[in-house]
């Protein structure tokens, strides 16, 4: 007689290649990358970017999915609540680092509900204002700002997004007012600042060369450790504000039970794409660096930018939500 135990190690023998076959089987449907942030922004055009080249990689099409709001609440918490089977990704930024301190009152917590898988690049922004403001400099600027406190507005594309916190560590370094005005996108508050409702934004520093250069909005600098190779005649605030520095990074989690090998595998697949050629001009050209890491080193990056991100929340005294 064939024992019981007999049968259930032939059957767990038997269930183990179907098993690696279903894993590696990924992608065999669509995937889609949920993107908590609007149109036009450097998240949504690097979530395009890639997901074509996964697609041409892996052979299923890979869904770009805009859920901006709530200062990226809405759209992080679809990709927490949807199945970890590598099916639903995230496009997150530094708005999701600070957020763990700003919004202490989202559903989910990062490192709890969702994975790293990768790393994509970085990027640092422009200051720009609207030609009306009375000012050509950033020393101009915080003249403006000091004899008018909380007279002018700046806007951003949300609540804890980088160019929140950039505008905030900015007026904390500099020691002066401006009233926030969020909005759901970059688009929004671009057209709000070319349009003079709000009069300074930082923003993204190939969109906004573009506003420059037609005369729509006026760039006092941007935000680099350096000058940007962009804008190399623009000063970096860094030469009026010693030590001043505010980054935009992007990169991909995933729900924190997807499988390892898919995340293993898109991992490799990023990091690939990363390293082409075309994939770096493409970078250059949008004013950022490519970021590759290991999904360990993303890891770590990750819990130090938290703590990073909550001392700049603190030094500027914003109130979390």
């Amino acid at each position: 007689m064939i024992s019981r135990r007999l049968i259930l190690g032939a059957a767990g023998m038997l269930a183990a290649p179907s098993i690696a076959s279903a894993q590696g089987a990924w992608p065999n449907r669509p995937v889609r990358i949920v993107v908590p942030f609007g149109l036009g922004g450097s998240a949504d055009v690097a979530a395009r970017f890639l997901g074509e080249q996964l697609q041409q990689a892996l052979g299923q099409p890979f869904v770009i999915e805009n859920r901006p709001g709530a200062g990226a609440v809405i759209g992080t918490d679809v990709v927490v609540k949807s199945a970890a089977d590598g099916y639903t990704l995230l496009l997150m930024s530094n708005t999701h680092t600070a957020n763990e301190t700003l919004l202490p009152q989202r559903p989910y917590q990062l490192m709890r509900d969702l994975a790293p898988v990768a790393a994509i690049n970085v990027a640092y922004h422009v200051l720009a204002v609207h030609p009306s403001i009375p000012a050509n400099t950033v020393p101009e600027l915080i003249a403006l700002l000091r004899a008018n406190p909380g007279r002018y507005d700046y806007a951003s594309s949300g609540p804890g997004t980088p160019y929140h916190v950039a505008g905030e560590v900015f007026l904390a370094m500099a020691g002066v007012q401006a009233q926030h005005v969020p909005f759901r996108g970059s688009n929004e508050a671009r057209t709000a600042l070319i349009g003079g409702q709000v009069p300074i934004m930082f923003d993204a520093i190939p969109t906004m060369r573009e506003q420059v250069a037609a005369g729509r909005v006026r760039a006092l600098a941007t935000t680099g450790p350096t000058r940007s190779p962009l804008m190399p005649d623009v000063p970096a605030v860094a030469e009026a504000l010693p030590g001043y520095e505010a980054s935009i990074w992007l990169g991909l989690m995933a729900p924190i039970a997807t499988p390892q090998p898919v995340k293993d595998r898109l991992h490799a697949e990023v990091n690939r794409i990363l390293a082409l050629p075309a994939t770096q001009e493409a970078q250059a050209r949008a004013g950022a660096a490519p970021m590759p890491m290991s999904i360990a080193e993303f890891d770590a990056f990750l819990r130090r930018d938290i703590t990073r991100q909550a001392e700049y929340i603190r030094m500027a005294r914003m109130t979390p939500s």
